[in-house]
């Protein structure tokens, strides 16, 4: 019998339907970039302990999509441009199905052209300055409206603030969120020379002139306060020379962003009892689900290791995306990328993290007073605030929307009702 070529083609394409989807390619691979030498290995070292945790207790468990998880990594030695050439390395010469990794904005600006042109994924676990939005990013830190915008609140209601110092490394970070700030400020009434703004560079070691500028701030007798976006271990020499000229939280409270437990693991805060910082999460967050966390992470790494905020983001952001690759049956970026959005997880302070279609979680803001021990006394917290990638507090800004589920855009005017076109640099 002669076969009529129509119904061969039909019969092998159902054949080809009835076929099992092709299987995970095992092992899975995490690319973990985080600097392990250099100036912001104080911060960081700790977050690749962190992944490494992570990926074995889930391995534990099974792993992911019935393959092990195998971590892969790399030290971009706190070398700006290095980070760039690591994670193409991770990409392209370990074929990771995803990053975790950066701390300073600076590295994540180097990292976007390439996890863009390869489209990777990464998930960036520390507060910044917001003003982006990329579809290869999922930005699991604070930005500007959970952490500086509520901390600079707190200065005014309830420190009485009148006149602020906004020191800061020399980088984007504390340059976009001290010029967000200065703009908030001015529309709360404080005025231009009520504002002082100073930037140092990476490693900076001698504070005396800072310190002595910052005192002089309140000679008319004003309450002065320092808004610190001062990142790594240049914030060890700043808080001894405030210790040495004898400044007290009474007299000059410091409210910092990247000064958590392990910053201060290696200070004598005796005299720092009272600054304060804003997070998301502190270790002394009392719930179950933070109990547990910290007995495991001292039962792998001693009793003398502390945890901090970014450890929690790459705790709710590794979950996720576990349940995510779990969802889409697959480590394709753009299938996880699709079920992402609308994902939840516990947090480790008593709430529910869910993931925005811009990319940006709903996150709790809590700040927490230095005690002697180098823990924080939490002294205000709030309920979930979703994320904004773009601020309300600059013009430019505000008329912008990120929608990366329905409008598929990270920069939408809604003005114009268009979708801007954004580079690597934006």
């Amino acid at each position: 019998m002669k076969l009529d070529p129509k119904n061969l083609i039909g019969a092998t394409a159902l054949s080809l339907l009835a076929l099992p989807a092709a299987a995970q390619d095992c092992p899975v691979k995490v690319g973990v970039l985080h600097s392990l030498s250099g100036t912001m290995a104080i911060s960081e070292t700790t977050l690749k302990d962190t992944m490494l945790m992570l990926i074995d207790q889930q391995n534990e468990k099974g792993g992911v999509l019935g393959c092990q998880i195998e971590p892969v990594v790399v030290d971009p030695a706190s070398d700006w441009p290095l980070f760039a050439e690591k994670a193409r390395e991770l990409l392209t010469v370990h074929d990771v199905d995803v990053i975790f990794g950066n701390w300073t904005s600076v590295s994540r600006k180097s990292v976007l052209p390439v996890i863009e042109e390869l489209n990777g994924l990464l998930f960036y676990p520390v507060q910044y300055e917001g003003e982006e939005s990329s579809k290869n990013v999922f930005y699991t830190g604070a930005a500007p409206n959970q952490q500086a915008i509520p901390a600079t609140d707190y200065f005014l209601e309830e420190l009485g603030v009148e006149k602020f110092a906004l020191l800061g490394t020399d980088y984007v970070y504390p340059r976009t969120t001290n010029n967000i700030l200065e703009s908030y400020l001015k529309s709360k009434g404080i005025a231009d020379e009520d504002i002082f703004v100073n930037y140092t560079p990476f490693g900076q070691s001698d504070w005396a002139t800072i310190v002595s500028d910052v005192i002089a701030l309140g000679a008319d007798g004003k309450q002065v306060g320092v808004i610190s976006t001062i990142n790594g271990d240049a914030n060890i020499g700043f808080y001894k020379e405030l210790a040495a000229a004898g400044v007290s939280a009474d007299d000059i409270p410091v409210i910092a962003f990247s000064v958590g437990e392990e910053e201060l693991s290696g200070l004598d805060t005796s005299n720092l009892v009272g600054h304060l910082a804003a997070w998301n999460y502190f270790q002394s967050a009392d719930t179950p689900a933070n109990k547990d966390w910290i007995a495991a992470w001292k039962a792998r790494m001693g009793e003398d290791r502390v945890t901090n905020d970014p450890m929690e983001a790459h705790y709710i952001g590794f979950n996720m995306w576990v349940n995510a690759v779990t969802e889409a049956g697959t480590t394709d970026v753009d299938a996880v990328r699709s079920a992402m959005y609308g994902q939840e997880f516990p947090n480790l302070t008593g709430g529910t993290a869910v993931l925005q279609p811009n990319h940006h979680l709903a996150k709790p803001v809590l700040i927490g007073e230095i005690t002697a021990d180098g823990q924080f006394d939490i002294v205000s917290q709030t309920a979930e605030v979703p994320g904004d990638a773009w601020t309300d507090y600059l013009p430019e800004s505000a008329v912008l929307k990120s929608d990366w589920k329905d409008l598929g855009c990270g920069m939408y005017n809604t003005e114009t009702a268009t979708c801007v076109q954004m580079t690597s640099n934006y």
